[in-house]
């Protein structure tokens, strides 16, 4: 038995689509097996995307099990590529994104696909992170962050250069830190001298650093503007995976915009999965 996928990437962000109406019996366990860049396919999740288009603009249902088994509520390069996927085979160049962090609107702006992103919070009991008030540039594991929930936690952190720090090291203390009762994104940021960052995240899930992270990028952003460390519109943030900036619009919303790739499709199998 096999299930078609396609592979889209967001500026490295990599994802194979399953459509929701295809029969995964462990969803969670396709991901563990085919995420795997060794023994799977390769990505950094697995986008479970249900259309319906008797709604004008057209809705997607998105649902992401991470290359850990597990779902995660948001992924802002996902839902990019959500919003590709749909917008190709509805037509339009507008689509609303229904995930478990809120609904979102999402378009096709000339080479970018951009989305608006959930309503952010710096509320402890929101992000969450056990504290009082708002944590912002307190040192966490040995680390000074300020922390955000842009769709998912976030730690930012602000160092003088992103490829001088060993993320692999610094990062999972952070990510696993007791204050964390649900674990959280550990993110770091380097000013480019305009007004930008240089962003690099080590994302929960998947347990590693990833190419690019747009809940990452959104997260930096929205951090650098509390702290007084840029008034840019856009931000530009570059992952190592290619080029996102952050706006803000009349709502007072983050927008995400990027490229987004069909890479190709194939097919998994469903037979014998490993155990989740």
């Amino acid at each position: 038995m096999t299930v078609p996928f396609q592979k889209y990437h967001g500026t490295g962000n990599d994802f194979l689509i399953i459509h929701a109406s295809e029969h995964v019996p462990n969803r969670g366990a396709l991901a563990k097996r085919e995420c795997d860049r060794t023994d799977g396919v390769g990505a950094d999740g697995v986008l479970f995307l249900a259309l319906e288009e008797r709604f004008n603009p057209p809705r997607v249902v998105m649902t992401l099990f991470q290359p850990d088994g597990k779902t995660a509520e948001m992924c802002g390069n996902g839902a990019r590529c959500a919003a590709e996927w749909a917008m190709e085979r509805t037509g339009t160049d507008s689509v609303m994104i229904d995930t478990q962090a809120g609904t979102l609107r999402a378009e096709r702006d000339d080479e970018n696909v951009v989305v608006e992103m959930t309503d952010l919070t710096f509320a402890p009991d929101e992000v969450p992170v056990e504290a009082d008030e708002p944590v912002l540039e307190e040192e966490i594991e040995g680390l000074e962050v300020s922390v955000v929930n842009t769709g998912v936690p976030h730690a930012v952190s602000f160092v003088d250069d992103v490829d001088e720090v060993d993320l692999e090291t610094v990062a999972p203390p952070v990510r696993h830190a007791d204050v964390f009762p649900e674990g959280t994104n550990v993110t770091i940021a380097s000013p480019d001298g305009e007004g930008g960052f240089d962003q690099r995240t080590y994302e929960r899930g998947v347990e590693g650093e990833t190419d690019s992270c747009g809940t990452g990028a959104v997260a930096i952003a929205v951090v650098a503007r509390r702290l007084g460390l840029t008034d840019a519109d856009p931000v530009d943030v570059p992952p190592p995976g290619g080029d996102l900036q952050v706006s803000f619009n009349d709502r007072g919303r983050p927008t995400l915009a990027g490229p987004v790739e069909h890479e190709f499709d194939g097919e998994v199998s469903l037979e014998s999965p490993v155990e989740s």
